[in-house]
């Protein structure tokens, strides 16, 4: 079984990765307070996950995030998760997300195209 504390950080990961991709220079996303969160059914072993998030307030401070586990068509979790920003100087000198880099990468590129 999934614990909801890991539904919740993994469904916070996903509108965090959404929110850096926007303003770059007001820092990485990092999950501030969960507002409301709800675990409707249990998620086992070789069950698939969707993680979906929609940001609903995004200002340069803090952002608002509802955010959803399915599994098929079925939703198995929520919740309303508010976002503050840390400058990227408190991180190591040398921080990378791959992850974050590759997306922006061919976002960039295909905007140029």
């Amino acid at each position: 079984m999934v614990p909801g504390v890991l539904l919740t950080e993994m469904m916070g990961q996903c509108a965090a990765k959404a929110l850096d991709t926007e303003m770059e220079t007001r820092g990485k996303a990092i999950l501030a307070k969960i507002e409301s969160a709800t675990f409707r059914d249990w998620i086992g072993p070789g069950q698939n996950l969707e993680f979906r998030a929609e940001i609903k307030l995004n200002r340069r401070q803090f952002a608002k995030a509802s955010c959803q586990t399915c599994v098929g068509e079925k939703q198995v979790a929520r919740a309303d998760l508010l976002f503050s920003f840390i400058p990227l100087d408190k991180f190591a000198p040398h921080y990378l997300d791959r992850a974050l880099d590759a997306f922006l990468s061919r976002k960039n590129s295909q905007a140029s195209q």
